[in-house]
């Protein structure tokens, strides 16, 4: 069955990486429809194109699914730039028939307004020290990298997939308070913006909680989580999950019942993702 939603929230599939989870992402897309898709930024990674990567028939399959949505059930897609994708610059803004091209985006659902960004504008390493982030996407790289071999090691032995970097993030302070920042930065523009809540990607953290009295919103991502955000018809809004073993999975209640509660813990999202997962 196909299900359908008002609105998707996609963002950071980093197509033309190896790590990119784009023939997940089809599968996923294949099995919903929805009025209004949007592509939160880092859909194509201009960096690692420019050196390293490679630009396979999967990721030509994504953008064939999109323009299938475009066709078949009218949807309007709006893609977001992000710090991956700055080659988008040269063209914003742009628009043709149902796909526009953008930087931001304000939204209305269920009579709340939202602000909807990448997220990198207010991350002062991607903005002010392009370098800096570059050499940390190397290590990221290499992370997922290692964590390949070591998922392909467990799937031979029957054991579920484990993200090695989502565990370091959940580890490490540094990494932690850094995500911590970046959610009250991003709260903190919505409130200049004069919006409800925030919807971003950009640090690869699934997130759907409420702080200081506004929503926070984070898509995550298609090179670990395999996360988007949905709303439905009501204006009701969730994290949804691809599972490898059983294809496309959700769990509404539980998501909405945990991330909304601003004293849940990294760890516990963690935890929930893998049992949704």
């Amino acid at each position: 069955m196909i299900t359908h939603y008002k609105t998707l929230v996609i963002s950071d599939v980093h197509l033309g990486t190896k790590g990119s989870k784009a023939k997940e992402l089809v599968k996923f897309l294949k099995q919903c429809s929805c009025d209004r898709l949007i592509l939160n930024g880092d859909i194509i990674d201009g960096w690692q194109l420019k050196k390293y990567g490679t630009w396979k028939r999967k990721h030509t399959r994504f953008f064939n699914r999109i323009l299938k949505m475009i066709e078949e059930h009218k949807t309007e897609v709006i893609y977001l730039r992000g710090n991956h994708d700055d080659f988008l610059d040269q063209i914003l803004p742009f628009k043709v028939g149902n796909l526009t091209i953008t930087r931001d985006l304000m939204i209305e659902s269920n009579g709340k307004k939202f602000y909807v960004v990448h997220g990198d504008i207010f991350d002062s390493i991607t903005t002010n020290l392009k370098w800096v982030a570059k050499l940390g996407d190397v290590g990221y790289t290499f992370l997922l990298w290692v964590n390949s071999k070591y998922n392909q090691y467990r799937r031979k032995k029957g054991l579920p997939y484990y993200s090695l970097s989502q565990i370091v993030k959940s580890k490490v302070k540094s990494a932690v308070s850094y995500i911590d920042d970046f959610e009250k930065q991003l709260i903190e523009i919505a409130k200049i913006k004069d919006c409800d809540g925030i919807i971003c990607g950009h640090i690869h953290q699934p997130a759907l909680k409420e702080i200081d009295g506004l929503v926070y919103m984070n898509s995550g991502d298609w090179v670990e989580s395999m996360s988007a955000l949905a709303e439905d018809k009501e204006g009701n809004w969730s994290l949804v999950y691809y599972a490898d073993t059983s294809g496309f999975k959700s769990n509404h209640k539980k998501l909405q019942k945990i991330n909304f509660d601003p004293n849940a813990t990294e760890t516990e999202e963690l935890n929930l993702r893998k049992k949704t997962a």
